[in-house]
């Protein structure tokens, strides 16, 4: 009973802390986006290649444009209590059909190289741990420290010279090979090729501040009196590792973890331009360039969510790993 009461406390706490945060994401969201010079009526007047006065006045007026800002903010805020996050016109469709189409392609490579870099980031940092001080440890530490180093764009179109331009053994972009049979197993085969170089763009940043972080949680948990005392009752060093060490050194990892959401929501803007990935990240670049503030609105607005479930699931995590947490 005690582990569902503190739960349920973690997720009214979300809960409560969650509604004021999305509405102030909005509003403050809503002025800095009216701040960027330039309108989706100016975008449309030149892709036309002219625009009389009248018709820039008529263009406005429809794209409601021609409000004062607070009235504006007041008919979006309107229409997010109606669940309708709003039209866009340069789209030509609903703001919240357009994002259903793209953010399953975001959270499979947020999701895919979340995974990967944590999982990789423990067993390097692990491996640095426990040869600390040695060659092991030197080697992974500057490969690391690369890795952290190096814009992860730069990083892509390297990936891209060499495993799509030299090698042949990758594609260079797209989700998926146009006019090839992606039907069963052979669409699932040709869906991760395609997923391999953006996914692995957006991992090795993760995967260096994982591994350090966990290599430095690592030894200062070796330090403390329950793991002598593991050590003394005879445990393996394996077991001592997986189940006192490394289990204690996962809060901090999974802390940093919950943080990142929103950075590897910002890395995917790069990484989805960079290899033509139909996600969210490449629609926010697309509604930039256009101006179309409705649908980064919608964009922006989902990601604080999703920021905010994510960090949700780190809270219930770390109380599974030391429910003491619960009581705080």
């Amino acid at each position: 009973m005690h582990g569902f009461a503190r739960i349920g406390r973690t997720l009214r706490r979300t809960a409560f802390q969650a509604v004021p945060t999305i509405l102030g994401i909005v509003v403050l969201n809503f002025f800095l986006l009216q701040l960027a010079p330039g309108d989706a009526a100016d975008v449309l007047a030149g892709e036309a290649g002219s625009a009389t006065e009248e018709t820039m006045a008529a263009l406005r007026q429809h794209l409601g444009l021609d409000q004062p800002v607070l009235t504006q903010l007041v008919t979006y805020l309107t229409r997010l209590a109606h669940w309708d996050l709003g039209f866009s016109s340069r789209f030509g469709m609903p703001v919240s059909e357009l994002i259903a189409e793209r953010i399953a392609g975001t959270l499979q490579l947020m999701i895919a190289a979340l995974l990967i870099a944590i999982t990789l980031g423990l067993l390097l940092g692990s491996v640095m741990a426990s040869w600390a001080g040695q060659l092991p440890d030197r080697v992974l530490s500057v490969l690391s420290q690369l890795m952290y180093s190096i814009p992860n764009f730069w990083i892509g179109l390297m990936l891209i010279v060499l495993f799509s331009v030299k090698l042949g053994w990758l594609p260079s972009g797209g989700a998926e090979t146009i006019g090839a049979e992606n039907a069963g197993l052979a669409g699932i085969v040709d869906r991760l090729r395609h997923m391999v170089l953006p996914v692995t763009s957006l991992a090795l940043f993760y995967i260096a501040i994982y591994a350090r972080l966990t290599r430095a949680a690592m030894l200062e948990v070796r330090s403390l009196d329950f793991v002598r005392t593991a050590v003394a009752k005879g445990l393996t060093p394996l077991r001592v590792t997986t189940h006192h060490v490394l289990r204690n050194a996962l809060m901090p990892v999974t802390t940093m973890a919950g943080m990142h959401i929103g950075g590897v929501l910002g890395g995917a803007v790069v990484v989805e331009t960079v290899y033509s990935w139909p996600g969210m990240g490449r629609l926010a670049f697309e509604a930039v360039m256009g101006r179309d503030t409705t649908v980064l609105l919608g964009i922006l607005l989902l990601s604080a969510i999703l920021v905010i479930l994510a960090n949700l699931a780190v809270d219930l995590l770390q109380l599974w790993l030391d429910p003491r947490i619960g009581d705080r």
